[in-house]
């Protein structure tokens, strides 16, 4: 429970909410929305306003609601147990959450990104009375068979271990060392929490000249990737950002078939083709597995599409109406 006084929605614009009382907010500041809980963060205030951009669907949030403060930034925890999970934006383990909810993860609901009651076989590699700065390696588990993960002084830490513990099974909650610090004893985790707006310190960056060899012309040749570096593919919702041409469609029948398998067979012909895309009639509609609300039923499509599409697809109803 927050010890803060709540503020009140006032205004909703999408995923975007302003909302009053908010005296003390500070920028960056994780908020929980609405009576669902929704996290959001404020990204701008004035006087006792704070403008949030909420990180979950907002439909049915109304003015009057209430928005509670966290008192902290927008954070991860970084430790062992990351390897192997996969996160939204907002660090929340998908896997975990299908497991609970299914494929459609509730609004509101949030989950420890890293298993907290997992054991993990520490090793330390530095001794007491040695003196550490930020990055200084004090021990490492072995994750994977080929990742071993580095347990390190946190960067706003420096001092003299007084104390470290011995090779063992420890959780990521269990203090694995003592530091003492100017400001006092401080315990050392194998799990530490940073804010993602916060940039981490670094002792030297390696430069960045290798070429990150795609084998896709158009990538390679257009925008090409340095090894280490950062790219992204920008694209609007559901344009085919994550889609793979050899993305398998269940087949009613139970069978799994690669995408690209599905058109240009003896089942098709060709209705419409041009520089960038075909548009092909199976002769008998195929019959797949569709995920619907949230079941899953069979269904029929009558036509596949193959290539890059250069336009919106009308669709007429019987109705008469366009889509």
């Amino acid at each position: 429970m927050s010890s803060f006084k709540p503020g009140k929605i006032e205004r909703v614009a999408g995923p975007v909410i302003v909302a009053g009382d908010m005296l003390g907010a500070q920028m960056y500041e994780v908020v929980r929305v609405g009576d669902q809980g929704l996290i959001g963060e404020i990204i701008k205030i004035e006087q006792d306003h704070a403008t949030v951009q909420v990180y979950e669907e907002t439909a049915g949030i109304r003015p009057g609601e209430k928005v509670e403060r966290s008192g902290k930034p927008l954070s991860v925890e970084l430790g062992p147990g990351i390897t192997g999970q996969i996160y939204d934006g907002i660090q929340r383990p998908l896997t975990i959450l299908f497991e609970k909810t299914g494929p459609f993860v509730r609004r509101g609901l949030t989950l420890p990104p890293i298993d907290k009651g997992k054991k993990w076989h520490f090793v330390p590699t530095i001794k007491k009375q040695a003196t550490v700065t930020p990055g200084d390696i004090i021990g490492h588990v072995k994750e994977t068979s080929l990742i071993t993960q580095q347990i390190m002084i946190p960067p706003n830490l420096s001092g003299k271990i007084t104390s470290i513990v011995d090779d063992g099974d420890y959780t990521v909650g269990e203090p694995v060392g003592e530091l003492d610090s100017p400001n006092g004893s401080v315990p050392l985790f194998m799990l530490n929490t940073w804010a993602v707006r916060t940039a981490r310190g670094f002792k030297r960056k390696l430069p960045s000249n290798t070429p990150l060899l795609t084998g896709q012309r158009i990538i390679d040749f257009f925008f090409p990737i340095a090894k280490g570096g950062t790219a992204t593919i920008p694209g609007a919702f559901g344009t085919g950002k994550c889609v793979d041409p050899d993305t398998p469609v269940l087949l009613a029948d139970g069978r799994l078939r690669r995408i690209r398998e599905l058109v240009g067979n003896d089942n098709s012909r060709v209705v419409e083709e041009n520089a960038n895309e075909t548009i092909y009639q199976y002769k008998d509609p195929l019959r797949l597995v569709s995920l619907s609300n949230p079941e899953f039923n069979e269904a029929e499509a009558p036509v596949g599409f193959k290539g890059h599409s250069a336009e919106l697809v009308h669709i007429s109803t019987r109705s008469g109406r366009m889509l």
